[in-house]
């Protein structure tokens, strides 16, 4: 090779890299920008809880008392009138009879007062319920004479505390948007 192509291949070679060391040198000379931060109040206008609906069942067992209208004749038989064998006999006579047996007899309502004592009918049956909690809060407030609404996870009370940030707006350059003539 003669000297001229080789000097052209060198010049070819750094014009290559220069852009590459212009980029990293104004990566490093950026200036980052510091946020000015401060605080103050707002006025709250208006606060409104965000609720959630919860939905659950269980069962409860729910009775309704007998009418005396539907049920059979009853023999009523007096506990005071009855002594200590014939109870005794009473109370074991059921474990010896068979089970027809047991329906054809009397039966006896024990006695509180003048009035029998009736054995209400009972179901079990499925209720649903319904619990609303507040999970947010929904908050308009005026700052320096400009309406805002926010979501809160806690009521604010009368005054809302903000923190305003103030940071100046940086035009972007054509060629860092990637914007193309």
């Amino acid at each position: 090779m003669n000297p001229a192509s080789l000097l052209s291949i060198v010049c070819l070679f750094a014009a290559a890299t220069v852009p590459v060391g212009a980029q990293e040198v104004d990566l490093r000379n950026r200036v980052v920008v510091v946020e000015n931060i401060r605080y103050d109040y707002a006025q709250v206008l208006n606060v409104e809880p965000v609720f959630q609906t919860l939905r659950a069942s269980r069962t409860e067992e729910h009775c309704e008392p007998v009418s005396t209208r539907t049920l059979a004749p009853v023999q009523v038989i007096a506990e005071e009138e009855k002594g200590r064998f014939s109870r005794f006999m009473d109370s074991v006579k059921g474990i010896f009879k068979s089970r027809d047996q047991a329906e054809d007899g009397p039966v006896a309502v024990a006695h509180s007062g003048n009035a029998a004592l009736l054995t209400p009918e009972c179901r079990i049956v499925e209720v649903g319920r319904e619990f609303r909690r507040p999970i947010a809060y929904d908050v308009d407030y005026v700052y320096k004479g400009t309406k805002y609404r926010s979501r809160l996870p806690e009521d604010p009370g009368n005054r809302l505390k903000l923190r305003v940030s103030i940071t100046p707006h940086l035009a972007e350059t054509d060629d860092s948007a990637g914007v193309s003539p």
